[in-house]
C-alpha cells in the first residue's frame, strides 16, 4: 500500500504539472470507490486546479472557480486515497488506456489525469473546506513535523504495542507497515514492545529514526514493491534499501542474524532478533512468601 513517501512523491509530481490547469471533463468507469461520482462529474469541469497537497496518505487537489469571482467563492478539493494499488498519472489524452483505469480528468492542455486501480481499494471524493477540515480532524500528527518531546510524551503514556501505535492513523498520519518496520529496526526497538515500557533514549531514537527513514524514502521516490509508480509512471528506488521489510530469512545488514517475521497488531512485522531484543515475558508465577 502506498505510504507517506510514495504519496508525497506522487504529490510532488502532480504539483509540478497540475496547478493552473482547468478541468474540462470528467469520466468514470467503475465507481464503487467514488463517493458521489455524479457530483464530481458535474461540479469539477470548469474549475481551475490551484494546488496539490498531501494529508497523511490522502492526496488533496485544490480547485477554484475559473471565473473572475474565484477569490469570492469557496474552494473545493478532489481528495484521493490510493488504497493498495491506486495510481494517479498525467499523460497525453491520446495515449492508450491501461487496464483498470477508472477515472479520467481531461485538462485544458490536452492531457488527462487518470486514476488506475486494479483492486479498487482506494477512495475518491469531492469536499469543501469544512469537509477537508473534518477529515484532518480524524488524523493524527504529521510524522515529519512532530517534535521529539511531543512524540515522547504521547508514546510514553500508552500501553499499546509500539508497532500498533505507529500504524494508527489517528496517532501519526501516513506511516504504514513498510516504514514502521524500517524505523523500529533503525531505533533497535522490537515491534511488540509496549510503548510505555520504552525509556526516553529509546523513544528519542525512534522519533529520529521515523523522520530519517521517511525523508530518505522520499529522496529515493518511494518503494515499488507492488503496483506503485509516481505521477509520471516511474517506479521508486527505496525498496532496494530496505533493511528488514520482507527480508525474513535473510541476514541482518547490521549483525548477520536471521531476520524474522511475526504478527503484531494483525500485521506482518519484520525485525532482527539480535538488534531488536524481544520484550521479557511474564511467567505469571509469584514468589512464595516465607513466614517466620
Amino acid at each position: 500500500m502506498p505510504e507517506l513517501p510514495e504519496v508525497e512523491t506522487v504529490v510532488r509530481g502532480l504539483r509540478s504539472s497540475l496547478p493552473g490547469r482547468t478541468v474540462v471533463d470528467v469520466r468514470f468507469g467503475k465507481t464503487d470507490f467514488v463517493d458521489n461520482p455524479a457530483e464530481i462529474a458535474e461540479r469539477l469541469p470548469g474549475r481551475r486546479i490551484s494546488d496539490v497537497t498531501r494529508m497523511g496518505k490522502f492526496i488533496c487537489i485544490g480547485t477554484e472557480d475559473g471565473g473572475a469571482r474565484a477569490a469570492e467563492l469557496s474552494r473545493s478539493y478532489l481528495i484521493v486515497h490510493l488504497g493498495m494499488t491506486g495510481r494517479l498519472t498525467v499523460i497525453p489524452a491520446g495515449e492508450s488506456v491501461a487496464r483498470h483505469t477508472h477515472g479520467f480528468f481531461a485538462l485544458d492542455d490536452g492531457r488527462e489525469l487518470r486514476y488506475t486501480d486494479p483492486r479498487r481499494f482506494g477512495r475518491m471524493l469531492l469536499a469543501q473546506e469544512a469537509g477537508l477540515a473534518d477529515l484532518k480532524g480524524h488524523l493524527g500528527q504529521e510524522p515529519l513535523e512532530i517534535g521529539a518531546e511531543e512524540f515522547c510524551r504521547f508514546f510514553e503514556s500508552r500501553r499499546a504495542r509500539v508497532k500498533s501505535l505507529l500504524l494508527n492513523q489517528g496517532v501519526l498520519r501516513g506511516i504504514g507497515n513498510i516504514y514502521a518496520d524500517e524505523s523500529l529496526f533503525r531505533a533497535r526497538v522490537h515491534p511488540a514492545r509496549i510503548a510505555a515500557s520504552l525509556k526516553k533514549p529509546q523513544l528519542l531514537a525512534l522519533h529520529a529514526a521515523v523522520r530519517k527513514v521517511l525523508a530518505e524514502a522520499i529522496r529515493f521516490r518511494g518503494s515499488s514493491i507492488s503496483d506503485y509508480v509516481d505521477a509520471d509512471g516511474n517506479r521508486g528506488e527505496f525498496h532496494h534499501r530496505h533493511r528488514v521489510y520482507q527480508r525474513d530469512g535473510k541476514p541482518c545488514v547490521r549483525c548477520k542474524a536471521t531476520i524474522r517475521c511475526i504478527v503484531v497488531a494483525g500485521r506482518s512485522s519484520h525485525f532482527c532478533p539480535r538488534c531488536q531484543p524481544a520484550p521479557r515475558q511474564r511467567t505469571g508465577k509469584k514468589r512464595k512468601r516465607i513466614h517466620r
